[in-house]
């Protein structure tokens, strides 16, 4: 077996953008809100492309972790399967906007919900369910997916 070079990843950044991601959408639901739902797909879909250019990263690095507000915890770890997570919740989330603009509220919503459940799981559980399913694929051998998990 090749060994696998672990990259430095700060999950407390994952976990602002998480929260920042669950407060943003339920806001959209209460204030029935599609076009924050959008935004809300655009930037993690960004972000999953483009790590430096993440709004959410830029809102941790440049004003919450300076204030002292949240405290880095960088473990050795892979960020490919954390992209894969935020770039698929970000394409949940937009087809959540597409439905709920085209007036299918309840799938629509019912999406924007499942990505709002999801992320607390991370958060308060630190269970991915993203990172999961990369390296369920991974496992299965499907292209693009090179990272296994990392040992404890």
């Amino acid at each position: 077996m090749n060994q696998q070079i672990l990259s430095q990843v700060d999950h407390t950044a994952i976990k602002v953008s998480q929260t920042m991601t669950m407060l943003l959408l339920v806001t959209a639901f209460v204030l029935d809100n599609w076009l924050l739902v959008a935004f809300v797909a655009g930037v993690n879909i960004l972000g999953s492309v483009l790590p430096s250019l993440s709004l959410f990263g830029l809102v941790y690095r440049h004003l919450l972790k300076p204030s002292g507000l949240v405290k880095p915890h960088v473990v050795p770890d892979y960020p490919e399967p954390h992209r894969f997570a935020q770039g698929f919740s970000g394409v949940v989330t937009a087809l959540s906007a597409w439905l709920v603009w085209g007036d299918v509220n309840a799938l629509g919503w019912a999406l924007s919900w499942l990505v709002i459940i999801l992320a607390n799981l991370n958060v308060f559980a630190c269970f991915c369910a993203g990172c999961f399913t990369y390296y369920q694929l991974h496992r299965l051998g499907v292209p693009g997916f090179h990272r296994s998990p990392r040992r404890a």
